[in-house]
């Protein structure tokens, strides 16, 4: 097994002062060979542990050289680079610890959309100090205090230049897209989502990074970071998904499989598996459920977080009482046994 985390030749972006603003790794490697890394070492001075190693021409020549009989497609990619107009970054994380710098913070976001980590699978503490806030523009990323001045010279010479969003995340499409998906407005990815190959991601869908999904999906609602949606599972038209970027508690969000969340639905629990929230009902950690068994009689009244990560479920509300409702295929006697296991 490798010594190494990842390794990614980038191409990206700095502003006027000479600080990164974005960084463009087309193949990134998980867990490189310790051959690369000795290569690494011999021709970009690498001394260990992450680094961001800015190469020019001759870096790059040797960097290429040194590739050859090691990984032709790497080789070819600095070869590539050599003649770059952008500044040229190579990337080494010996260890997925918190990030020190912009590049390894975007080779991380990549790592995930690239599918070779799952959400959750990588360290990302720390990131949001170090992705500034940039103008994402169709002529690429501009520094926010750099952009007037953009804007003038465009006009000056004829052009517009379009602002397409001004957020730390880019929308992940510009830098990867992966195999079998489809999105309708991508706009609506940021960089570091997860989307599994058979999902389609509707105009009102959106996917944050560290979160996304296993496999085949529709989702026509919000899938917050940090929330995995299992294989097979559908969110409907404006639903919602509770994140964990807001703090206040220690459950991680997920969606189990072949599940599906009415439209205008959320959650605020995990999941399990087959499970289903009716259109327009929230349930949340401390929601108050009628649990009913097999024979629709009522067995027990519990909070939402009870029922986190159960499996068979389907959440309703009675349209009489208001009541929220939990209906279960289990018999009373197999109802209380799995509600009062402490799983």
């Amino acid at each position: 097994m490798s010594n190494a985390f990842a390794l990614a030749i980038g191409v990206g972006t700095k502003n006027s002062k000479g600080e990164w603003l974005e960084v463009f790794y087309s193949k990134p490697l998980l867990n490189p060979a310790d051959s690369l890394i000795e290569a690494a070492k011999s021709a970009l001075g690498y001394e260990g542990g992450n680094q961001a190693i800015e190469a020019d021409g001759g870096d790059l020549s040797a960097f290429a050289d040194a590739l050859a009989e090691l990984d032709a497609t790497q080789s070819g990619l600095a070869r590539a680079c050599i003649e770059s107009e952008q500044p040229v970054v190579i990337t080494v994380l010996a260890t997925d610890v918190q990030s020190s710098s912009t590049p390894e913070v975007y080779l991380k976001l990549h790592l995930l959309s690239h599918r070779l980590v799952k959400p959750h699978g990588v360290n990302l503490a720390g990131m949001f100090g170090l992705l500034p806030n940039v103008a994402w523009t169709n002529q690429g990323a501009i520094d926010l205090a750099e952009l007037p001045a953009a804007q003038l010279d465009a006009r000056l010479n004829g052009t517009l230049l379009s602002v397409n969003s001004v957020d730390k995340f880019p929308r992940m499409t510009d830098y990867v897209v992966p195999a079998g998906v489809r999105i309708a407005d991508t706009s609506r990815v940021r960089l570091g989502a997860y989307v599994g190959e058979g999902t389609t991601i509707m105009h009102e869908g959106f996917v944050n990074f560290n979160a996304g999904t296993e496999g085949v999906s529709m989702v026509e609602g919000r899938i917050s970071a940090g929330v995995v949606v299992g294989n097979g599972s559908d969110l409907g038209g404006g639903c919602s998904t509770m994140g964990t970027l807001s703090g206040g508690g220690n459950i991680i969000i997920s969606v189990g499989e072949n599940c599906l969340l009415g439209a205008n639905a959320g959650i605020g629990i995990p999941l399990g598996d087959r499970c289903t929230v009716e259109a327009g009902l929230y349930v949340t950690a401390g929601t108050k459920i009628l649990v009913l068994d097999d024979q629709k009689n009522v067995v027990e009244t519990v909070k939402g977080r009870d029922l986190a990560g159960k499996s068979d479920l389907l959440f309703r509300r009675d349209s009489i009482s208001g009541a929220v409702q939990c209906v279960t295929n289990k018999s009373a006697i197999q109802l209380n046994e799995e509600l009062h296991a402490h799983n």
